[in-house]
């Protein structure tokens, strides 16, 4: 008798169901008509950006691959729009109406560096080429609170096989936007603009690595990253750098927002591990957020250890956790 044993991500579809779809036009305006506190001129650009029809709107939701599910419940879609890191923004966990006033369209994405086809794309054009699908993950944020959410998005192996990565490239380097005049974040003088982070090269091929373009069966929204925004759910959130702007391939490894500005705190791999407090607060443990302050046990590798450890076997010299 043949017995197949599920790997971890593996369950019915049915054990996890997505919420209803993320916003809709209605919200979107409201959110938008709601930026008067910061002035009109904001209101204006916020509520303009907004009500920009999504030239991809035709590609969702897509299909969910049933192989990258997970075992609780998903947030809901309330909460995940409204509890929010995106230090452009404001530092708050309240950006999402700020967020609204991000231009998204159009939007290009350089790909450059140590690449056999370097090219600048159309995001929307870059999105049509790449086999879409929706994926169930955990999400781990560094200040120990976690979410589950329906990403919709694409295996970077995708774009790897696009751009084809020279043989001396050792690492994927991520930027987002840097526009001060519509996210004021930006104009905070103690960071270091733009957002970078990056990757290993073998890690970015992992099989559970993608670049997100959707949640909740939708394009992505501004507040999460839109357009396009990086996925590893075996790391803690602030390596999913949002609202990509340029991927460039390098041999050197870079170095990352957080790492530049506090790097006793915030390491270049940042893998969640629950034996490793953060210097402030402990991480054996985490909130999942919109469930009144449950808290549950964090899992090493937040739940893919079986999976990805393996990319490690041969860095254990190097500080591994955030």
């Amino acid at each position: 008798m043949l017995i197949k044993s599920k790997r971890g991500w593996e369950l019915p579809e049915s054990a996890a169901t997505p919420e209803h779809l993320f916003f809709d036009r209605r919200n979107l305006i409201g959110a938008a008509a709601g930026l008067a506190l910061t002035g009109l001129a904001g209101q204006a650009r916020a509520q303009r950006a907004s009500e920009m029809p999504d030239p991809t709107a035709d590609l969702y939701p897509a299909r969910r691959n049933a192989a990258y599910t997970v075992e609780r419940d998903l947030t809901a879609q309330e909460i995940a729009s409204n509890y929010n890191n995106f230090y452009e923004f404001g530092t708050s966990k309240q950006v999402a109406r700020a967020a609204q006033a991000l231009p998204i369209r159009p939007w290009t994405v350089k790909i450059d560096g140590l690449v056999e086809k370097p090219q600048t794309i159309d995001v929307d054009s870059l999105i049509r080429r790449m086999p879409l699908e929706e994926r169930l993950y955990r999400f781990r944020c560094v200040e120990a609170w976690g979410m589950t959410v329906p990403w919709t998005g694409f295996p970077i192996r995708a774009l790897l096989d696009l751009v084809q990565p020279q043989g001396s490239a050792k690492y994927m380097r991520m930027e987002t936007f840097e526009d001060p005049k519509v996210a004021p974040g930006q104009k905070a003088v103690w960071f270091t603009w733009p957002y970078v982070e990056a990757l290993a090269i073998d890690e970015a091929a992992h099989d559970l690595a993608i670049l997100a373009t959707g949640i909740y069966g939708k394009p992505m929204p501004r507040q999460h990253g839109a357009p396009l925004r990086l996925i590893v759910p075996w790391k803690y959130g602030f390596k999913s750098v949002k609202s990509i702007v340029r991927i460039s391939f390098v041999a050197e490894r870079p170095v990352s927002f957080w790492e530049k500005m506090q790097a006793s705190e915030y390491g270049f791999w940042a893998n969640v591990n629950p034996a490793v407090a953060h210097p402030r607060w402990s991480q054996a443990n985490e909130e999942l957020i919109g469930t009144g302050g449950r808290r549950i046990p964090t899992q090493i590798f937040n739940g893919y250890g079986e999976y990805v450890a393996g990319l490690y076997k041969d860095r254990q010299n190097e500080r591994l956790w955030a």
